[in-house]
């Protein structure tokens, strides 16, 4: 396990989880699996699922069975770095069509209540720049939901 691993709290979900992240983001994948020596506060029985350690994109993480006492809120939220339309379609399909929801500015919600933001690069260096190109591209993903990365490069470009 890394020094510094992000715990997410799940409902009895986190290995469901964790297996679609494996699955639908390179460099990730599932690890151990800890199963619960006894019962536990949160509704959990011996022998179930208690913690799954996984990684999404390279980073450490650990999906914790705590029950339904705290939900996952927007508060954090995964961002992944996007190439290119295709990249960013590919990973908001995944999300949203695995029963998830559509949210505002390239974010959406995945069905176990994790916050994903998919972002496209383009938007992310025409920010770092600052200007009136950061303002441009601002202003159009404001408008969105999944970011459209032709309409960013346009009003980066101001068209």
């Amino acid at each position: 396990m890394s020094k510094n691993t992000i715990c997410l709290w799940f409902d009895g979900a986190a290995e469901a989880a964790a297996t679609f992240y494996a699955a639908t983001f390179p460099n990730s994948h599932v690890g151990t699996i800890w199963y619960a020596p006894g019962d536990n506060p949160g509704g959990g029985k011996k022998g179930d699922v208690l913690v799954v350690e996984f990684t999404v994109c390279g980073v450490a993480c650990v999906g914790l069975n705590g029950g339904p006492v705290f939900p996952q809120t927007e508060a954090f939220s995964f961002q992944i770095a996007t190439e290119s339309q295709e990249e960013t379609d590919r990973y908001w399909d995944a999300i949203v069509g695995n029963g998830g929801n559509e949210s505002a500015c390239g974010w959406c919600k995945d069905k176990w209540g994790v916050n994903w933001q998919i972002t496209p690069n383009v938007l992310t260096e025409a920010m770092r720049g600052g200007g009136d190109a950061a303002a441009r591209a601002y202003a159009a993903m404001m408008t969105m939901t999944k970011l459209d990365v032709a309409a960013i490069e346009a009003a980066v470009q101001g068209n």
